[in-house]
């Protein structure tokens, strides 16, 4: 089976770490069917958008899963260090979402910089969702200097 590459947002760094934004109910099913052994989300669930009984439903497939609600107007070192860990620990393929993958394409380009890959490469990916460098949304300024990047 190929990658659900229809789930909004979709993207693969590689060839053991996928991303996304929201997940539908049929999506946890099609994760599990690409060998995702784990799901870190990081939405928040009171988002309208948010799978309800996210984690139940990725436990009856026997996936694990790792919720790290990040504020998208607050993102911290707090976030960061839970997400790193979560990614540590997961034994075997990985997929990391929030909503639009805005998040997660933020959170993956200051790991990826952290691990040593080059500002153009990490940038690049990330773009392929967004680049809080230079969206007009209000909030992009707090993500900037999130990753390390931004001005007050």
């Amino acid at each position: 089976m190929g990658d659900p590459s229809d789930i909004r947002g979709w993207q693969r760094l590689d060839a053991a770490t996928t991303t996304s934004g929201r997940l539908e109910e049929h999506d946890p099913a099609r994760l599990a069917a690409i060998g995702v052994r784990h799901v870190v989300n990081l939405a928040l669930a009171d988002h309208p958008e948010a799978l309800a009984d996210e984690g139940g439903k990725f436990a009856a497939l026997g996936i694990g899963y790792s919720h790290i609600p990040v504020p998208f107007d607050a993102p911290d070192d707090s976030h960061f260090a839970a997400f790193a860990a979560a990614l540590d620990a997961a034994d075997g393929p990985v997929h990391v979402h929030c909503i639009m993958n805005w998040r997660v394409s933020a959170f993956f380009y200051r790991r990826h910089r952290e691990q040593g890959m080059d500002d153009a490469q990490a940038s690049a990916l990330m773009r392929q969702q967004w680049d809080p460098r230079s969206h007009d949304d209000a909030r992009a300024p707090v993500w900037a200097r999130f990753i390390g990047g931004g001005q007050d």
